[in-house]
């Protein structure tokens, strides 16, 4: 069985796409492009694909991760482009590599995320940034299935700032306008209860009063290890393409290694 592991965007419009909404898109791609998929046993057989850490509703990704189990082997980069085709514009697959390491779900500890403040002014935005970060503690609440919850959401954020519209992501920016716009980055861990960019937003409306006017444009622009000496969050992939390096380049040594076959005596 082989696996390969995916990295797939929402863009555009396709950021109000549920995850559930996903699902059925990328599972009908599989079965028009004839993805050789394993699939689970039981009385309702599905076929085997792992979802790691999905975007909330309403928020753009450019770094959303499955991994896929096939019976027979495939060459990640065509499948990739299969799959791509497959699916509709927004929805893309712009990475794959064969799984040659364990525990995909376990390197996503930390996400980076770009917030568009449409009507915000920077100076605005750059005082209630300066104020969230001063701030030992932030709690918020948000409405779940159990009730409203109150949890932190100062812990989990490692950096919050503003950006110049040249450092910032997107060929893809939402509503681009006249008005005044805020830009903020945000990396934050991956903890429990979850901490999402609109939480960080109820945080800075909580400490400073910050309230835009519009609701928020959100992206994730990275997620995977946080690097704690560099500060920035690494590509979860790289280990599987560091591996794949490594056995290619083991190959021809092993092979000249290998001693001579004897002729005939």
């Amino acid at each position: 069985m082989q696996r390969i592991r995916l990295r797939y965007t929402k863009r555009g419009r396709l950021r109000f796409t549920s995850h559930r909404d996903f699902q059925r898109a990328f599972e009908r791609a599989l079965r028009r492009a004839e993805v050789p998929m394993a699939y689970s046993a039981g009385f309702t057989p599905h076929p085997k694909v792992s979802y790691a850490n999905a975007a909330p509703t309403g928020t753009g990704s450019e770094a959303e991760y499955l991994e896929i189990a096939l019976t027979d082997a495939r060459d990640p980069e065509k499948l990739r482009i299969l799959l791509d085709e497959s699916l509709p514009a927004g929805l893309d697959v712009v990475d794959a590599v064969e799984a040659r390491t364990s525990g995909l779900a376990d390197r996503l500890t930390a996400s980076v995320w770009e917030l568009r403040l449409d009507g915000v002014d920077p100076a605005d935005a750059e005082r209630a940034v300066a104020a969230f970060k001063a701030a030992d503690l932030v709690e918020v609440q948000r409405r779940t299935k159990n009730g409203v919850r109150t949890f932190d959401a100062r812990a989990a954020v490692v950096d919050l700032d503003i950006r110049d519209g040249d450092e910032t992501h997107s060929p893809q920016a939402d509503r681009p306008s006249d008005q005044p716009c805020a830009i903020l980055r945000l990396v934050v861990r991956h903890v429990t209860p979850a901490v999402r960019p609109d939480d960080v937003l109820s945080g800075l409306r909580a400490v400073a009063d910050l309230a835009p006017p519009v609701p928020a444009a959100v992206t994730r622009l990275a997620q995977g290890l946080f690097d704690e000496e560099t500060g920035t969050v690494t590509d979860p992939l790289a280990p599987d393409r560091e591996a794949a390096a490594a056995l290619t380049t083991a190959a021809p040594t092993a092979a000249a290694k290998a001693p001579a076959s004897e002729g005939p005596a």
